[in-house]
C-alpha cells in the first residue's frame, strides 16, 4: 500500500506536469500510455522470468529499477529540465519496471495461499491498490498544488523502499522442478503456445483488451476534464481520481457477494454497461458534483471486471505457466489501455472531449454486447495440479538432457465402431499435447490392420520430453482413461521413445564416416 500510494501520487504529478509543459491533448493522454505500453511490449518476457527464476529476486530488481527512474524524474523536474518527451520516456521506464514486477507479484499469490483462497487474495490485492486510489490522488493533488510535481516524484521514489525491505526479508518457496530453467526463446514460445491452445484463455484476453480500450478513456482524459472543462487545479484532479478509487474499493468489497449471485459473464457484462453509463455521464457533466457519481460508477466497474478476469486466468492455468499467462493477460488489458489512451487523446485533440468520451462509451456498449457471442468461462473446477504419473524410463543409451530430437510413438487398438469417439478424444489429446510442447503431432492408421492406430509426436531434446510429460495435470488424466476404455489390445498401450538420427556421410582422410 505504501508503494501504491507513491505510484498514484506520481501519476497525478505526471499528468498535471504534462498539462503545464504541453498544450497537446494527445500528449496528456500519452502519459497514461507511457505506463501501459511497456506491458504490451515486454509482458511475455516478464512472465517467463516469473516462471523460470526466483520471483523474489525478479521483484527486487524491478523495484530498484523503478526507484532509480523515479529519482531521475524527480531531479529533472526539480531543475526545470523536464520536456514532454523526457517525461514520457521516464514514465515509460517506470512502466517497464512495473511490467517486470507484476507477473512475479501476481504469480506469488498462488505461492502464499491455497487455490480455494485465490479469488479472495486477488481481490484483496486489488483493494490494496484501490484503497490507495481513493486517497492517493487527492494527496497527490495537494502535494502538487503546494510543492510542485517534483515533490510528488520524490515521494514515489521513496515509496519503493518499504516494498524492497519486505521482499528482502520474504522467504520465497523453493522451485517445484529440479529441471534446469527453460531457455528464454523456448520459454516464451511455451507460454504463447499454451495460451493460444487454450480457448478459454484466448476469450479472456480478447475481453480484457476490449474493456481496457474503452474504460481507459476516463483515466487518460481526466486531467483535461479537470483543467479545461471544470477550470480546476491539481487538487481538483486529485479529488476526481480519489472518487474513482473510492468506487474501485466499493467494487472490491462487494466482489465476493456479486460472484455468489451472478456468473462470470453477467458480471463482466454488467461492469462494461456500468462503465458505459459512467463514461457517457462524464461526456456531458458540467460540474464537479455531476462528475463524481460517474467516477464512482467507473471505479466500481473497473475493479469488478479486471479482478474477475485476472482470477479467471489464474484459476484456468497450471502453476508451471501461470506467470506467462498472467503476463499475456496484462499485455492484452494494458495493450487495450495503451491503444485507447492514444486513440481517445487524438479524438479529443481533433473533435473535443465530448466526442472522445462518447466514442469510448459506445465501445463499452460493444464490450457488453460481445459477451452474447463470446461468453466467459466460469472459474475452472478442473484440478490443475500435476498428474505425477510420469516416471522417467530406464534408458540403454547414454543420453544428455540436451540430446535429441526425441520421437514418441504410442499404439492403440480400436474397434471400427468406436472410431468416431476415438477421433474426438484424440482431437482433444492433440490440443493438450501441442499445448504442453509437442511438435509435429500426427495420428496414423494401419492400412493392413485398420484396428491399429499410432500417435506420434516430436520434442527437440530429452529434457523437453521430460518437461512435456511433467506438465500433464490431473484434469488431463481423464482423456487417457477414456482412451483406455476404447483400447482393445491385450496389454496397455506402450510408448516407444526414440532419438532421431540422420545418416550423413562425411569424408575423413579419404574414408566416409556415417554419423548414425
Amino acid at each position: 500500500m505504501a508503494s501504491n500510494l507513491g505510484t498514484l501520487v506520481q501519476s497525478v504529478g505526471a499528468g498535471w506536469m504534462m498539462t503545464q509543459i504541453s498544450d497537446s491533448d494527445a500528449m496528456v493522454a500519452l502519459v497514461q500510455a507511457g505506463v501501459t505500453v511497456p506491458t504490451m511490449l515486454f509482458a511475455v518476457f516478464a512472465g517467463t522470468l516469473a516462471d523460470n527464476f526466483d520471483r523474489r529476486r525478479v521483484m527486487i530488481g524491478a523495484q530498484l529499477f523503478m526507484m532509480a527512474s523515479a529519482s531521475l524524474l524527480c531531479a529533472l523536474a526539480w531543475f526545470d529540465l523536464l520536456t514532454p518527451w523526457l517525461l514520457l520516456v521516464l514514465t515509460f521506464l517506470i512502466g517497464t519496471g512495473s511490467t517486470f514486477f507484476n507477473p512475479s507479484w501476481q504469480a506469488s499469490l498462488g505461492d502464499i495461499v491455497p487455490r480455494t483462497d485465490l479469488p479472495s487474495a486477488v481481490t484483496l490485492n486489488s483493494m490494496a491498490f484501490n484503497a490507495m486510489r481513493s486517497i492517493g490522488p487527492a494527496i497527490g493533488g495537494i502535494i502538487v498544488a503546494i510543492a510542485g510535481a517534483a515533490a510528488a516524484f520524490a515521494l514515489n521514489a521513496v515509496s519503493y523502499l518499504p516494498m524492497i525491505a519486505v521482499l528482502w526479508r520474504w522467504k520465497s518457496p523453493p522451485p517445484d522442478s529440479t529441471l534446469p530453467p527453460e531457455p528464454m526463446r523456448l520459454a516464451v514460445g511455451s507460454g504463447l503456445r499454451y495460451v493460444a491452445m487454450s480457448p478459454n484463455l484466448m476469450n479472456v484476453m480478447a475481453r480484457a483488451f476490449l474493456f481496457g480500450f474503452g474504460s481507459v478513456a476516463v483515466l487518460s482524459l481526466l486531467p483535461l476534464i479537470a483543467h479545461e472543462r471544470l477550470g480546476g487545479d491539481a487538487s481538483t484532479f486529485g479529488i476526481m481520481l480519489g472518487c474513482f478509487g473510492v468506487g474501485a474499493v466499493i467494487g472490491a468489497l462487494n466482489n465476493a457477494r456479486l460472484r455468489d449471485h451472478f456468473d462470470n459473464e453477467h458480471l463482466v457484462r454488467f461492469a462494461a454497461a456500468a462503465a458505459m453509463v459512467g463514461t457517457a455521464i462524464l461526456a456531458v457533466a458540467p460540474t464537479l458534483w455531476a462528475c463524481l457519481p460517474a467516477l464512482l460508477l467507473n471505479g466500481m466497474a473497473w475493479t469488478v471486471a479486471l479482478s474477475l478476469l485476472n482470477v479467471t486466468v489464474q484459476l484456468s492455468t497450471p502453476r508451471w505457466v501461470v506467470g506467462r499467462a498472467i503476463a499475456l493477460y496484462q499485455s492484452a488489458s494494458f495493450g487495450g489501455m495503451a491503444a485507447g489512451s492514444w486513440v481517445w487523446g487524438s479524438v479529443s485533440d481533433g473533435w473535443g472531449l465530448f466526442a472522445a468520451l462518447a466514442g469510448a462509451a459506445g465501445l463499452l456498449a460493444v464490450a457488453a454486447l460481445v459477451g452474447l457471442k463470446m461468453p466467459l468461462p466460469e472459474f475452472s473446477d478442473l484440478d490443475l495440479s500435476p498428474l505425477d504419473r510420469f516416471k522417467e524410463p530406464a534408458l540403454q543409451l547414454d543420453l544428455k538432457l540436451r540430446s535429441g530430437p526425441i520421437v514418441a510413438v504410442t499404439q492403440f487398438e480400436i474397434d471400427p465402431d468406436d472410431v468416431p469417439e476415438f477421433l474426438a478424444i484424440m482431437a482433444e489429446r492433440r490440443r493438450v499435447r501441442i499445448r504442453d510442447g509437442a511438435q509435429n503431432w500426427v495420428l496414423m492408421r494401419d492400412l493392413e490392420d485398420p484396428r491399429i492406430w499410432e500417435e506420434t509426436y516430436h520434442v527437440p531434446t530429452w529434457v523437453e520430453y521430460i518437461r512435456h510429460n511433467t506438465r500433464r495435470t490431473k484434469a488431463d488424466g481423464g482423456t487417457f482413461e477414456r482412451l483406455m476404455a476404447l483400447h482393445r489390445g491385450e496389454e496397455r498401450p506402450h510408448t516407444r521413445r526414440m532419438i532421431e538420427r540422420q545418416s550423413i556421410p562425411r569424408r575423413r582422410g579419404g574414408v566416409y564416416d556415417f554419423n548414425l
